[in-house]
């Protein structure tokens, strides 16, 4: 059975060090007691735990307790270390700490006789999983997100004494392998303050308006006091990045200033393993990786994804947990605040979800003319000629209407259809589509996931059949790839799909071309291995046939958009298929619609169930993280013969 060997640490009693009262701190006895009864609560029978308190708490009992006993955690045991009590900082001198410390300042715990530098704890804590342990350190105290407390308006914090030197050798600050071999659960970020404050009861704590009294409160630190909790209710299995969803939402409904910091995050490593050893628990193991996480923050139900993550989407936007879908109200620069929808999650609980829906962002659409009013749609918004809301416009549409006729033109005056007769409300209603339709494929041509961990790990390659086993092609300065007829022989060419990654994705690969259209049967959507390559059309020629409205003659031409998604699981295909808008009957063709509501739906409801080749079937934490990237192509006539050594290089 997996023993978690836990070193529990608390100091209250600071005055001896700094001889003053102010030193001390109220709460970290408390802290590492409701620690270990959490640790018992949730390992029960699994925990050998070692307390240090007070003035036992020295820097070298510390590191002897780590070496003695954390060190004896192997394959499967989880090595623990808590500490709670004060931290510091103080100017970085030496080469190798500036070296290390971009702030310029070295962060380090406070042990009872004075500092525990920050990289000789992490070269200590590195060192016990080398017996194949998994290791943790929880630290309460300020300044610990550089991987080393505050009672209201005094700091868990101690200016370093005059002759603090970190007595830290090269070995502790640089060496082969700067990856981190522990996971860390901090208070603070570097250089921001962690609380402690008086708690009410087991579930509630007061604010910073609350005073002693008869049956006073306990003190606690607010960290401390909110993770305890949490493994209380989550139990062993939990991952650590399950926990850290509660903490930190915890943390910030309870005050202000503090961000707790869970590292390293890098998804399928540390923070995706049960915290305290064992299986896997409250996610079937292929998506835990994947999914983001909702909890409930101060500002009620929010998703861990926001504008950072690449989240592009805005209200509208749907994620979707095992117990039903959220839509998101606010985009955040680190989460998305959401309102569950038809369903309401327990307070304080933490679920698994993943991006099921992106709203699209609307087209600005300019009218002149005779044009009377913009058809309502979600995709469409009116702006005014001339305006600052025109000018930034990434997709505008010029409407004029003349004689009965709709031009639907670009900025620069061009048609993108030919002209729509507009004389009835059936031709209102046909232009609206005509609208909702161009800009659905626009958003399909130009998806973004933004900053996604996924982006650059697939790549599309285009080769000339003849030499396919060749060196891909090149864009040229237009940042096209050019394929050129030979006579009336259009050009054939393979299109190959890369994973340079280190695990499986899925990938899909959508056709777009100038008539409006897209589809996905190039490669309609299957998982590719890491360091293998998926083949369009299953290795078979494609060929760049212009269409047969476009006579085979000098000059004339076609473009193609190939858009690569790339994610962690299945997606819902069908809103990548559009049929091309017909210019004989000004309507979109029956293979697809464009969606009316202003969402790429990208999984869809749980039930659904696998529709023909190119849509697989939904799952509910389906797509997790994704990514997405658009090559252009030009299929041209020359006006004159190229050599076969010229066919379809770019520049």
């Amino acid at each position: 059975m997996a023993t978690v060997y836990a070193l529990l640490v608390g100091i209250n009693e600071y005055r001896t060090t700094f001889r003053s009262r102010l030193a001390d701190l109220r709460g970290c006895l408390a802290d590492v007691a409701d620690a270990r009864s959490a640790l018992e609560a949730a390992a029960p029978g699994r925990v050998d735990a070692l307390t240090l308190l007070n003035g036992a708490a020295t820097a070298r009992a510390v590191q002897e307790a780590i070496l003695g006993h954390l060190y004896r955690a192997g394959e499967g045991d989880t090595a623990l270390l808590w500490f709670s009590g004060h931290g510091t900082q103080y100017a970085a001198s030496t080469p190798q700490e500036l070296l290390l410390e971009p702030t310029g300042r070295c962060q380090a715990l406070v042990c009872a006789d004075g500092p525990l530098p920050d990289k000789r704890l992490g070269a200590l804590l590195d060192g016990a999983a080398t017996g194949g342990g998994r290791v943790v350190a929880v630290l309460d105290c300020c300044f610990s997100g550089g991987a080393t407390r505050e009672p209201w308006q005094a700091p868990r914090m101690v200016p370093p004494l005059p002759h603090w030197r970190a007595a830290v050798g090269s070995r502790d600050l640089i060496g082969p392998d700067t990856a981190p071999r522990h996971l860390l659960l901090a208070a603070s970020r570097i250089g921001a303050p962690a609380l402690e404050c008086p708690v009410d009861g087991p579930d509630g704590m007061a604010g910073p308006h609350a005073v002693e009294g008869p049956g006073e409160p306990h003190i606690r630190g607010v960290f401390s006091y909110v993770l305890a909790g949490a493994l209380r209710r989550q139990g062993p299995r939990t991952t650590a990045r399950e926990l850290f969803a509660e903490v930190d939402a915890g943390v910030r409904r309870l005050v202000s200033g503090q961000q707790p910091v869970l590292f390293p995050v890098d998804p399928g490593g540390f923070a995706d393993r049960p915290l305290l050893g064992g299986a896997t628990g409250n996610l079937p193991r292929e998506h835990r990786p994947d999914a983001h996480l909702l909890r409930e923050g101060p500002e009620g139900w929010e998703v861990d994804c926001g504008r950072v993550h690449g989240l592009t989407g805005g209200p509208g936007t749907e994620f979707r947990a095992a117990g039903g879908a959220v839509r998101v109200t606010d985009v955040r620069a680190d989460r998305s605040l959401v309102l569950p929808d038809g369903w309401a999650p327990e307070p304080g609980s933490v679920h698994a979800v993943a991006l099921s829906a992106l709203a699209l962002p609307p087209a600005a659409v300019v009218l002149a003319g005779d044009a009377a009013e913009l058809p309502a749609s979600p995709l469409l918004r009116e702006v005014a000629a001339g305006s600052p809301e025109e000018a930034g416009a990434g997709l505008l549409f010029r409407i004029e209407v003349r004689n009965g006729l709709a031009r639907v033109l670009r900025r620069d005056g061009s048609p993108y259809v030919p002209p729509l007769p507009l004389a009835g409300p059936a031709d209102a209603r046909r232009l609206a589509d005509c609208l909702t339709g161009l800009t659905h494929w626009h958003r399909i041509r130009d998806l973004s996931a933004g900053m996604s961990p996924l982006s650059g790990h697939v790549r599309v390659e285009v080769l000339p059949w003849e030499h396919r086993d060749g060196e891909p092609l090149r864009p040229d300065a237009q940042g096209e790839i050019v394929l050129a007829y030979q006579g009336e022989h259009a050009p054939s060419v393979t299109v190959r799909i890369r994973n340079t990654g280190p695990r499986p994705l899925w990938c899909v690969l959508v056709n777009l071309n100038d008539r409006f259209g897209a589809g996905s049967t190039l490669f309609p959507g299957r998982f590719i291995g890491p360091g293998m390559i998926g083949h369009a059309l299953d290795g078979q020629a494609v060929h760049m046939f212009l269409p047969r409205s476009r006579p085979v003659r000098p000059g004339a031409s076609v473009r193609d958009w190939l858009t690569l998604i790339v994610a962690e699981g299945e997606l819902n295909t069908r809103p990548f298929h559009l049929s091309p808008w017909d210019p004989a009957t000004n309507r979109w063709g029956i293979l697809a619609s464009p969606p009316t509501d202003g969402l790429l739906r990208l999984a869809g409801p749980a039930s659904t169930q696998a529709v023909g080749r190119d849509m697989g079937p939904a799952r509910p934490f389906a797509p997790g993280q994704w990514a997405a990237s658009t090559i252009a192509l030009r299929t041209v006539v020359p006006p004159f013969p190229i050599g076969e050594g010229l066919t379809g290089r770019g520049a």
